[in-house]
């Protein structure tokens, strides 16, 4: 499986009185860098639920420490797929300084698919393909590529 990288700056608001990035910052980073995955495939959040109606609802998160980031600190959010089952499917993410490339934080996310009714369902067939496809850089159309 192919990882996606995306970069972040850590803003003043994320930090905490220590001086270091919170830490419930972590899951929001790997939002960001499973909406950006899912870009890279060719299709977004917002495309999935609206034209398939199927939403990732988040079941289980974890996330482990492993090094502190702060104020001005830019990183490198890493993303994969690695399972993808029949309703659900896990992200892994690796969280580095780009500066020195330290390993900040490691961690995953479990998603079930349902619909707008909370109704379990099946992960849609095109959105399993773009998922697995490994060219990225023809998941879309040339008429519509992610601005």
């Amino acid at each position: 499986m192919d990882w996606h990288e995306t970069e972040v700056r850590v803003r003043y608001a994320e930090t905490d009185a220590m001086g270091i990035v919170h830490h419930a910052n972590y899951l929001i980073w790997f939002e960001t860098g499973r909406s950006e995955f899912c870009r890279s495939k060719g299709f977004s959040y917002k495309q999935m639920e609206e034209e398939a109606d199927a939403l990732m609802v988040v079941a289980e998160t974890y996330v482990r420490h492993k090094s502190p980031a702060y104020y001005e600190d830019v990183l490198t959010i890493r993303t994969h797929i690695s399972e993808i089952r029949s309703r659900s499917l896990r992200f892994m993410y690796e969280v580095f300084r780009a500066s020195d490339h330290i390993l900040l934080a490691e961690g995953e996310t479990l998603h079930v698919v349902t619909d707008r009714n909370q109704k379990v369902k099946k992960v849609p067939a095109f959105y399993r393909e773009r998922l697995l496809s490994s060219d990225i850089e023809r998941s879309f159309p040339p008429d519509q590529a992610p601005s």
